[in-house]
């Protein structure tokens, strides 16, 4: 399915969710997409949801302000959809608008939504699943540079620093293509797979048909998903590495982070063995591989600690570290220009 069927502009659907780490498709289309984005819904006993800071609407006011499709804006663990929702979907459907979803649970799995929005002549979008059919990995050394985003943790930055790198690199004029392997990267986009939909023996193989063979020159910017440390997604990691086979990478972390979203029983790795697992796993397949920087997201700190951060990180690993929100991705782009 292409992103051009699904109907803009959108309202963004973050209901009662309170955590802003599983608010990410909704940030990342505020962040990214937002001439896209006509407003937010949440509930009005929800004083403690998520609010992406878009004006809000009920689903009647997105309707006569010309919403056309409810996106989910939500990627809770496990990539269910809360039950308590269901109704509301039913309710955007009888106002005129489409639904378009990034779970994993489908909405066509779901039969009462599936019935009212053929009754109604409305589209329901599962944006992660495709039903395009990989071959496994080859590991097939292959022409083109490629950058991936990898991370100490999910929702690290991955997402946003490949999205700010690839655009830094085509303002510089160079040939650079942000690769999406998420739901959030693909309503972006407009292309791309979700990594962690594919069936475990192809995950390899789809990285490598997302990011091919190309100009000696040109960089694909590849976004990461999942942590090689997570218990829970480091498989979906791994095969990514493998197959995306990185000239490049960089590391991401959230500076405030301890321990693993959705683990808090399970501690952060420190970056010298993150560093030290990824070179491993990618030199399988990209012999070559290096770090070229590292990303850090430093909102929990002050403006003038978080300097102080980047400055020490940068000097104790020789390599640039760069906040992409506070302060953009320049120092990663000038060695992106003399990669060799």
């Amino acid at each position: 399915m292409s992103i051009q069927q699904i109907r803009k502009p959108y309202l963004i659907f973050v209901g009662d969710i309170e955590d802003p780490r599983n608010a990410k498709t909704g940030f990342g289309l505020r962040d990214w997409a937002r001439q896209d984005c006509l407003g937010q819904l949440r509930y009005n006993d929800g004083e403690r949801a998520v609010d992406l800071g878009l004006p809000v609407f009920s689903l009647e006011e997105a309707a006569l302000a010309g919403a056309r499709t409810l996106v989910i804006g939500i990627s809770p663990p496990g990539g269910q959809l809360p039950a308590h929702w269901y109704p509301t979907l039913i309710a955007a459907l009888e106002a005129g608008l489409d639904v378009a979803s990034g779970l994993h649970q489908r909405l066509q799995d779901i039969p009462n939504i599936v019935r009212q929005a053929a009754r109604l002549g409305r589209t329901l979008h599962d944006v992660r699943h495709c039903n395009t059919t990989f071959s496994v990995g080859t590991g097939l050394a292959r022409q083109g540079r490629r950058l991936l985003t990898v991370g100490t943790d999910c929702a690290v930055g991955k997402k946003y620093t490949a999205l700010a790198i690839a655009n830094a690199l085509a303002k510089r004029g160079h040939r650079a293509d942000f690769r999406a392997t998420g739901q959030t990267g693909i309503l972006i986009s407009g292309r791309g797979v979700a990594i962690d939909a594919v069936v475990a023996d192809f995950i390899s193989g789809a990285a490598e048909a997302l990011s091919p063979a190309n100009d000696p020159h040109h960089w694909d910017i590849i976004e990461g998903q999942g942590s090689l440390f997570h218990p829970a997604f480091a498989g979906v990691t791994l095969g990514l590495v493998h197959g995306s086979q990185p000239s490049a990478m960089v590391l991401c972390h959230d500076w405030g982070r301890q321990n693993l979203l959705a683990l808090p029983h399970v501690a952060i790795v420190s970056l010298e063995r993150a560093i030290e697992g990824y070179l491993a796993a990618a030199r399988l397949t990209s012999p070559q591989a290096r770090f070229i920087g590292l990303s850090l997201n430093t909102s929990a700190l002050s403006a003038a600690k978080a300097n102080e951060v980047l400055k020490d990180t940068a000097e104790r690993f020789h390599l640039p570290c760069v906040d992409p929100i506070r302060g953009g991705v320049e120092a990663l782009i000038d060695g992106l220009e003399h990669f060799e």
